[in-house]
């Protein structure tokens, strides 16, 4: 099984390659949703994180996640306890993904993973595959089809790592400074070489 760490900054059109690849045949893990699930109710950590945080759980057994991420990223203690919490679970369930898909003989696998590179787990994967776009067209398109304010696109690109971090960790870096089917005859020509080799 061949793995792909999947990785780009917020707006660098990462979402259009993973769904592109798993249309052309990879199974896809995908870390948000990961993320997501470890905190549906009935899940430990959701019940961690009521008792860690005042007032995250709605009278609805869901999870307020605005309220989360605003007492959680107040602080670096509030963010650590936050990570401590659901970290260990995605990590978890991710590698359980891994497993069944080794299991049933899945040629190609896409660990779908904003934070490859920053939480050092690029060697849990075979390629590297970075999606990059100059920052000041990521935050154009953060304003105009996430409906972010430009401040709040800039703060958010800027807490991430460089493109030049990026870059530098990246196998293949695949270019989305063009337009939509630009980007998916690159994942196209990937694919190719990819399913040639192996």
């Amino acid at each position: 099984m061949h793995i792909i760490g999947l990785t780009g900054g917020i707006g660098s059109g990462k979402s259009t390659v993973s769904a592109r690849l798993a249309e052309l045949g990879a199974t896809v893990v995908d870390a948000d949703l990961i993320a997501r699930e470890v905190v549906e109710p009935g899940e430990p950590a959701l019940a961690e994180l009521g008792e860690a945080f005042t007032g995250v759980i709605r009278p609805d057994g869901t999870l307020d996640r605005a309220e989360l991420a605003r007492q959680a990223f107040a602080s670096q203690q509030g963010t650590e306890t936050l990570n401590s919490i659901t970290h260990p679970r995605i990590h978890e369930r991710t590698l359980q993904q891994f497993e069944d898909a080794r299991a049933a003989d899945v040629p190609v696998l896409v660990y779908d993973m904003p934070l490859l590179i920053e939480n050092g787990q690029t060697d849990m994967v075979d390629t590297v595959l970075v999606v990059d776009a100059p920052d000041e067209l990521r935050i154009r398109r953060l304003v105009a089809y996430r409906g972010l304010d430009e401040e709040d696109a800039r703060r958010r690109i800027a807490a991430q790592i460089s493109r030049e971090t990026r870059l530098a960790a990246a196998d293949v870096v695949l270019d989305n400074s063009q337009d939509v089917a630009s980007l998916v005859s690159q994942v196209d020509e990937f694919w190719a070489r990819l399913t040639h080799r192996s």
